[in-house]
């Protein structure tokens, strides 16, 4: 039966809202309760684990970017139960309340699993990745199970959706120097703390972060909802990467139009 909680409101105070605008990030406590959370976890990591592209490559012998986790993307075309998930109201009106949109679409999902032994996720952005018109764009991280330190929670760049850095690289080892020397020659401040069991991070798409690795027995096992404006449109791609992206998920949508491909499904609506 679905959860009834994944569709009620979040209570969100003009507080929160201005802080998630001044930090560029925000982690909300009880978003989820554990009821909810085990009704799609074990889903979630089957379909994570079927599609896993390294499942015979040892973690030695991947790139850096393999070594910090499994991605899947897409998981709500995948399974009901993800989509259900995936396409919560509680969590797309809270996209929408902290982007300050009239409503949000879906960009895509996607599960981030670290295994056991999985390096650090490299400094970077996400918008880099995304040709987006307008920074009206947030990622829900939503781990399965509590994320303490030791498990590789996000680390965030206090305020650094404001500045101009790394915009134009992709996650890799260079990422991950040139914002840690930002960080240093900058005094960004690094904010990195545990999840627990039902906080939900947001984050906007030119907010540095970055991930620990995980140094426990167990995979840390996240899924990801990424929001765009509802009025989102498409930009001209600035790079191979946003060029990838415009074909994986939302191919029909032209250079200057409202991202309404049948990828982009409009999961909350503030006039609803």
């Amino acid at each position: 039966m679905r959860p009834k909680l994944i569709d009620e409101p979040y209570p969100l105070s003009t507080a929160d809202r201005e802080r998630f605008k001044a930090d560029g990030y925000m982690r909300l406590p009880g978003v989820l309760d554990a009821a909810t959370l085990a009704h799609y976890a074990d889903e979630i990591t089957r379909v994570t684990l079927a599609h896993n592209k390294y499942k015979d490559v040892p973690l030695e012998q991947r790139s850096t970017y393999g070594k910090a986790f499994i991605q899947v993307t897409n998981l709500w075309r995948l399974s009901e139960r993800a989509r259900e998930l995936s396409f919560s109201r509680r969590l797309a009106r809270l996209a929408t309340e902290l982007l300050g949109t009239g409503g949000v679409r879906m960009w895509h999902d996607q599960a981030l699993y670290k295994e056991p032994g999985g390096g650090p996720t490299p400094w970077h952005v996400d918008q880099q990745y995304w040709p987006m018109a307008s920074d009206r764009c947030v990622t829900a991280w939503i781990p399965l199970q509590p994320v303490p330190l030791e498990l590789g929670p996000l680390q965030f760049g206090r305020g650094s959706h404001r500045l101009d850095v790394a915009r134009d690289l992709a996650i890799s080892e260079q990422s991950d120097a040139v914002i840690r020397e930002a960080i240093r020659a900058q005094g960004i401040e690094v904010v990195c703390e545990p999840y627990a069991l039902g906080d939900v991070s947001f984050h906007l798409g030119w907010t540095l972060h970055a991930a620990l690795p995980n140094a426990a027995d167990r995979p840390r096992r996240v899924h990801t909802i990424i929001y765009m404006d509802v009025a989102m449109r498409l930009a001209e791609p600035a790079s191979e990467n946003q060029r990838i992206d415009w074909r994986a998920f939302t191919p029909s949508t032209r250079v200057g139009e409202v991202m309404d491909d049948e990828l982009n499904p409009i999961l909350y609506a503030a006039a609803e």
